[in-house]
Order: C-alpha cells, then sequence, then structure tokens
C-alpha cells in the first residue's frame, strides 16, 4: 500500500502529454520506479489507470514473454523507456502501440524488442476513482486557470502603464524614428471581444484544446508540486496533533501502590499518641481576673 501510494504522489507532479492511438487522441501520464509503475490515461470522456507492483509486473510478464527470462527490473526499465519518449513526443518507429476500449476499461498494447526477442506488453487499466481524476486533472486545471488569469491582469495592467508612458514621451515632443512601430492604445474590452470571437473557435476546433503546450506542462508541474508541498505541511500538522501530549490524560488512571517506606511512615503517624483517638482533648485554659488596683488609702 505504501509503495502504492508514494508511486501516486510521484506521478502527480508529471506532466499530462498528448498521445494518439489508433486515430484517437489522449491525455496520459505515467510514473516508473524500482517499485513498479502506475499509468493514467484519458480521452476526456473517461478516465482510466493502472498500478501494478514488482510482483504483478513478474507475472505478466512471463504470460506474455514466455521467452524472456530477464529480471523484472529490466521489463520495468524497458517500459520506461517505451513509454517516455512517446509522451515526449518522440515515439521509437520499431515501437507499435495499440488500444482497446470496453465496458470495463481500455487495453493498451505495447510490442517491441528486448534482447533480440519479440517483447509484448499490455496494460490493463481500469476506470479512475473521482478522487484520483479530482486529484490529477481537476483542481490542477482549476488552479492553473486561477494562475493564468492573475497573469493576464497583471500584463493589462503593464500594457496600460505603458501607453501611459507612451502619451507622456508623445506630449513632450518625442517621435518614432520608425513609423512601422506605431501602436494604438490597448483597449481591454477590445482584446477580449477578439479573444471570444477569434481565438476561442480556433482553440475548440478538433483536437487542438487536447494539447499540453511546453509551457503548461511546466505551469502543471508548478501547480502540482505546490499541491505536493501543502499535502506534506497538512499531513506533519496533523501528525503533530496526534502525538501532542494531553494534560487530562497524562495522569495514570490507576496510581501505583505504595511503597514498603510510605507504609511504614503512614503507620507510625497511625500509631503516635499525637493521633491516638484515646488521648483526651485539652480544656481551654482559664483566663486570669484582672486585679484591682490597690490605691493608697485603700
Amino acid at each position: 500500500m505504501e509503495g502504492s501510494e508514494e508511486l501516486e504522489s510521484s506521478l502527480l507532479t508529471q506532466p499530462w502529454a498528448s498521445v494518439r492511438f489508433d486515430e484517437s487522441t489522449f491525455l496520459a501520464k505515467v510514473c516508473f520506479r524500482d517499485t513498479g509503475y502506475i499509468l493514467l490515461i484519458s480521452d476526456l470522456s473517461s478516465v482510466w489507470y493502472e498500478s501494478a507492483d514488482v510482483e504483478a509486473v513478474g507475472q505478466r510478464s512471463k504470460e506474455l514473454n514466455k521467452r524472456l527470462t530477464v529480471h523484472v527490473s529490466s521489463f520495468l526499465n524497458h517500459l520506461c523507456n517505451l513509454m517516455c519518449p512517446l509522451l515526449a513526443g518522440q515515439p521509437d518507429a520499431t515501437t507499435a502501440f495499440s488500444c482497446h476500449r470496453s465496458a470495463s476499461g481500455l487495453r493498451l498494447h505495447v510490442k517491441s524488442e528486448l534482447s533480440g526477442l519479440p517483447f509484448y506488453w499490455d496494460f490493463h487499466c481500469c476506470p479512475a476513482p473521482l478522487e484520483m481524476v479530482f486529484r490529477h486533472l481537476v483542481r490542477p486545471l482549476i488552479q492553473m486557470n486561477l494562475v493564468l488569469q492573475c497573469q493576464v491582469q497583471e500584463l493589462i495592467s503593464l500594457l496600460l502603464q505603458k501607453d501611459a508612458e507612451i502619451e507622456d514621451y508623445r506630449e513632450n515632443g518625442a517621435t518614432l524614428s520608425r513609423d512601422r512601430l506605431r501602436t494604438e492604445p490597448f483597449q481591454e474590452d477590445t482584446f477580449q471581444q477578439n479573444l471570444m470571437a477569434k481565438t476561442l473557435p480556433r482553440i475548440c476546433a478538433a483536437d487542438e484544446g487536447r494539447e499540453f503546450a511546453s509551457a503548461l506542462q511546466q505551469l502543471y508541474t508548478a501547480v502540482t508540486q505546490q499541491e505536493a508541498k501543502q499535502a506534506r505541511k497538512r499531513r506533519c500538522s496533523e501528525d503533530d496533533v496526534d502525538t501532542a501530549p494531553i494534560a487530562e490524560t497524562t495522569e495514570h488512571p490507576h496510581p501505583p501502590p505504595p511503597s514498603q517506606e510510605d507504609e511504614t511512615t503512614s503507620s507510625s503517624k497511625r500509631t503516635s499518641p499525637a493521633s491516638s483517638p484515646a488521648q483526651k482533648p485539652r480544656l481551654p485554659a482559664a483566663k486570669a481576673k484582672p486585679k484591682k488596683a490597690k490605691g493608697l488609702f485603700s
């Protein structure tokens, strides 16, 4: 379980990449470690994943590659060398990928070579749980959107400041040496209208919205790294709360039995004359009557 959680945490900071299988476009991300691998793949209608440990990889490799007798780590390393170039947009020409979707999941088939022998592999992907979809896709995209909104607002503010600076130069007699560099003052409303009318339809055209440009991949990685950092802080805070001493529970519910010295001291106190019940209480001393003063003629 710990190995699976560690793999998913490592997968979180891996950026999504656009890939094509059988004329279909997918977004995918994968993470390989010595303990196994985890793959997450989506066609933006469904999301599938597979997490396999060393034991599962070894068992499947025996079933699919009976002629190969290499160590499990070699299978994992070879799979990593096949998948990583694919996600980087540089697939190996000698490797073939195909996928089959069904109601129960998605199977990604890989055909290649290893040590001069045919190598086959099947990724058996099942539907991803909602928590994984939100963690790897929905929340990062929302955070990326907020970051990009802040960036746009800062750029708009900078453009307005530059327009004010240029206008000040112009009012003080400055002129352009090259007329082709002249620009119109920035109008935010016009800019937004052009964005909605021209840029948005082009982005939403076939498959263009599924591309993760390198700049967006870097932003996704930065956002998820920050998310992972915050998650570690939350876990540390929860651990500190769980281990903090509580005053009400530090006292021993059952006090230890008295020692022999305590018993002896207690016994001597009980048998001392000062504490004996048979001793008569002392009566209060009577007050002495004041003597009358004797006068000279008394």
